[in-house]
């Protein structure tokens, strides 16, 4: 009974560090569309949105649907070129105050430790 299951736990081992080198395409494009949906994720909390709409999926996904058909209006470039602007000017200041967080965070490990 015992070998058994050290067997299926080895056996399982060894699928799990094949399937991190699987280079077959479909499992590449895979991996590679859940990077992208956890990075598009990422913004979406990095932006506050979860907090605001108190974790309301069905209210997330409204306010996704208004900002696509603003940029399937007719003015959509001008909205564009604002939303892009403003994004950059955000991870611009996110670059520039990451040191600052980093500091912050060095000193309360060593208040914390004392």
């Amino acid at each position: 009974m015992q070998a058994t299951r050290r067997l299926a736990q080895k056996r399982n081992r060894i699928e799990r560090a094949r399937s991190r080198f699987d280079n077959r395409a479909w499992v590449v494009a895979r991996r590679a569309r859940a990077k992208h949906l956890i990075e598009l994720g990422g913004l979406v909390a990095k932006a506050g949105l979860v907090e605001l709409a108190d974790d309301d999926r069905a209210m997330l996904y409204g306010a996704f649907l208004d900002i696509a058909q603003q940029l399937r209006d007719a003015d959509a470039d001008a909205l564009k070129l604002r939303l892009k602007w403003r994004g950059s000017r955000a991870f611009a200041e996110d670059i520039e105050a990451a040191p600052l967080r980093r500091e912050d965070m060095r000193r309360k490990d060593e208040t914390g430790a004392r």
